[in-house]
């Protein structure tokens, strides 16, 4: 359930079974029999060779997994040293090993964060999200300047490159122009003496999210 509503949370389009199994690393069959159990347990709509969404009670669910997973990603970052690009496995394992009361006095010793070291918003314990106003960098315009608030933990291997290329969280980042015949988009990092000119691919350009105050026509959000 928590893989269905981060594939949904930063775009609309729902999830299939087939890539619900892929971001899982299990067989379609596997995923049909677990699809199944929880829609049996009214936790998710699926009909044969369709998309699969969440119940009102199975986001609940999910986004109870969401802040537990978040929130120990961010003590592993903040309190353990560990970097960005290795956490989320291990909250992974942790996530199913501790209690509410232990994620609730975790919450309360990080000084109740709102978003976990990749940007994205950690859940109350209600269940409310706040999600920032915030595009792909990929769909912005030349001349459009924001500071980066969000960055997919999909991929360690970009997570380590950006971390090389002094790309984080709140790093200023302006498009210049999209380089020709299908090339990189350019944009310039940072500001003052330190900004420079930077070529990021499709891929990572995809995966960074900015915020600015000045709306983008075309861009949509999903709230949750």
């Amino acid at each position: 359930m928590k893989v269905i509503y981060s594939f949904t949370e930063w775009q609309a389009k729902p999830i299939t079974s087939s890539q619900l199994a892929a971001r899982l690393g299990v067989a379609n069959s596997s995923v049909s029999e677990m699809v199944r159990k929880l829609k049996d347990q009214g936790l998710v709509d699926h009909r044969p060779y369709g998309a699969v969404r969440l119940t009102e009670e199975g986001e609940r669910l999910a986004l109870t997994m969401v802040r537990r997973h978040r929130l120990l990603e961010t003590f592993l970052v903040e309190e353990l040293g560990y970097s960005w690009d290795e956490v989320h496995d291990e909250a992974e394992q942790l996530e199913h090993a501790v209690s509410d009361t232990f994620v609730e006095r975790l919450a309360e010793k990080l000084g109740h964060p709102e978003r976990d070291p990749h940007g994205d918003p950690i859940p109350t314990p209600t269940g409310r999200v706040e999600h920032p106003s915030a595009f792909p960098l990929g769909e912005l315009d030349p001349g459009h300047a924001g500071r980066i608030t969000r960055i997919s933990d999909d991929d360690p291997e970009m997570l380590r490159y950006l971390a090389h290329e002094r790309i984080g969280l709140d790093t200023a980042v302006q498009v210049v122009r999209r380089k020709p015949f299908g090339g990189p988009l350019v944009v310039r990092i940072g500001g003052g003496g330190a900004a420079h000119e930077f070529d990021v691919p499709d891929s990572i350009a995809s995966s960074l999210w900015v915020h600015s105050d000045a709306p983008h026509e075309g861009c949509t959000l999903k709230n949750a």
